[in-house]
């Protein structure tokens, strides 16, 4: 009981807060269908009403969970509220070129897409403390605003809740949604080779644990190796049974873009190139190995850097994984 009044308190503030920083006028919401969008989009409507409330989507195609479409749709139904959807495939490819770059497919594309699709109305985002761009701690700049950027996830799903959104699982587990990309562990030079391995791979893996009923906090193939060769880090956590991995293996296996299969069970070590920015960056180095990588693996990683002079490489790239 003390959990929903805590929530209905903080649901209230933060209601009253978007109708003033938005000052009654109507707002767009960069929407995903997940947890966070879906929190911020159901707090606008009851803040402004839902004829004043867009949601707009950026579609990344391949690197889009199946069911994530269907499920921008569905709540967006279950909000009530009007949809659109951009697509950013294409300028994915642009962007991941030098390496995962997740804060600037955030700021050039999720946000800057739909942003100028906003014409000038304020965008509403999900950002928080549980995400990278949300701890940059800025609520509202540019156009940009974020009501939930003081909470955490379990905070803003007892918000969720008592808001009475019922929000789907989109991908690999609870705390990520959406997006495939970010499993892409080096540069995407050839989307129909690294682009398509790192999309397929995800698919099959979510496919087979389905199939055979195996509940996972945590699902994600990772793809990493040279250029020529895709390496894919099979994560599951709970570990599946036995005839469940094999499952996995063989028809990740098939996968005429997958050079090698492993399932990670024990701690790993990462051999990882770093750019010449991030060479020369400890503290971004920090946050790629602790806030970038560790989360997503199934046992404890540790990185061993080593630095690069190819200007090409803006960000990073896993070469190999160790087991420990």
């Amino acid at each position: 009981m003390h959990a929903v009044q805590v929530s209905a308190g903080r649901k209230d503030t933060l209601i009253a807060e978007i109708r003033e920083v938005a000052s009654g006028a109507p707002v767009v919401v960069a929407f995903s269908g997940g947890l966070d969008s879906s929190t911020v989009a159901a707090l606008a409507r009851d803040a402004l009403g839902a004829p004043n409330v867009l949601l707009v989507t950026v579609n990344m195609g391949q690197y889009a969970y199946r069911r994530g479409n269907a499920i921008v749709l569905e709540m967006a139904e279950q909000l009530g509220l009007q949809q659109r959807c951009l697509l950013g495939q294409r300028v994915q490819h642009v962007v991941q070129r030098g390496g995962p770059a997740c804060n600037r497919c955030t700021r050039q594309i999720k946000l800057g897409m739909v942003k100028a699709a906003a014409r000038g109305r304020l965008v509403l985002t999900g950002s928080n403390r549980s995400d990278t761009w949300g701890q940059m701690g800025v609520k509202l700049s540019n156009g940009l605003y974020a009501p939930l950027l003081d909470l955490d996830k379990p905070q803003i799903r007892a918000l969720a809740d008592g808001l009475g959104l019922r929000i789907p699982r989109i991908g690999e587990h609870w705390g990520r949604e959406g997006c495939k990309l970010k499993h892409l562990l080096k540069p995407l030079i050839n989307p129909d080779y690294h682009g398509r391995a790192v999309a397929e791979a995800n698919e099959v893996l979510l496919r087979v644990l389905g199939e055979a009923g195996c509940a996972a906090d945590l699902a994600n193939v990772k793809i990493i190796g040279p250029l020529s060769r895709n390496i894919a880090l099979v994560n599951v956590r709970p570990s599946p049974p036995a005839d469940v991995k094999e499952a996995v293996m063989e028809a990740l296996g098939r996968l005429p873009v997958i050079d090698e299969v492993r399932f990670v069970e024990r701690p790993t070590r990462l051999v990882v190139k770093a750019g010449p920015a991030l060479a020369g960056d400890e503290k971004g180095r920090f946050w790629v190995e602790h806030g970038r990588l560790a989360g997503d693996f199934a046992h404890p990683i540790e990185v061993e850097w080593r630095f690069s002079r190819d200007g090409r490489l803006h960000t990073f790239h896993v070469v190999d994984a160790i087991p420990l």
